[in-house]
């Protein structure tokens, strides 16, 4: 791991911002995310969905996009967009640690393995991850959107389902 000083990375960061290529892909970054919060808003008007982006450290940038059977259950659904991964991911978390800690191990207990259930939820901030859309095309925007719709609405009635039953 290169140990750079906070003043050699800034010097760095200063420098690829001149560039303007970071700038221009952050904003088509945002851009982009914020359409495809739109565009399931109006699909989806039953939906919770967060009225701003959360938009991190540039580490993760998402949004809440929850049905109501899981509001109602104290959880929620994010669309994430993970930088170190450079990936779209959809995570189920709660509203609180202690509906997280309770569902996390109602998932555990149940040896329910369809999706990636995170190790511990000490720090965490899901339960469940799914990767929707690995190396994404930003080439085709509408295409990127159906495959993080499709991958989203299949999470989520696979986690209804299983709640269901408990």
């Amino acid at each position: 791991m290169n140990m750079a000083s906070f003043q050699d990375s800034m010097q760095v960061f200063r420098k690829q911002l001149q560039e303007g290529t970071i700038q221009q892909a952050y904003r088509g970054l945002m851009e982009y995310i914020l359409n495809l919060k739109t565009y399931l808003k109006k699909k989806y008007p039953d939906y919770f969905i967060s009225s701003s982006l959360y938009v991190g450290y540039m580490d993760m940038t998402y949004f809440s996009f929850t049905p109501p059977a899981l509001k109602e259950r104290n959880l929620k659904v994010a669309i994430v967009f993970n930088y170190d991964a450079f990936r779209f991911e959809v995570w189920l978390g709660g509203y609180n640690k202690q509906v997280q800690e309770a569902c996390w191990k109602l998932f555990k207990e149940n040896g329910w393995h369809k999706y990636h259930l995170v190790p511990t939820t000490e720090g965490m901030d899901s339960i469940l991850e799914y990767t929707l859309v690995d190396d994404p095309d930003f080439d085709d925007l509408e295409a990127l959107t159906k495959q993080i719709e499709m991958g989203t609405m299949r999470f989520i009635a696979d986690i209804e389902d299983f709640l269901s039953t408990q």
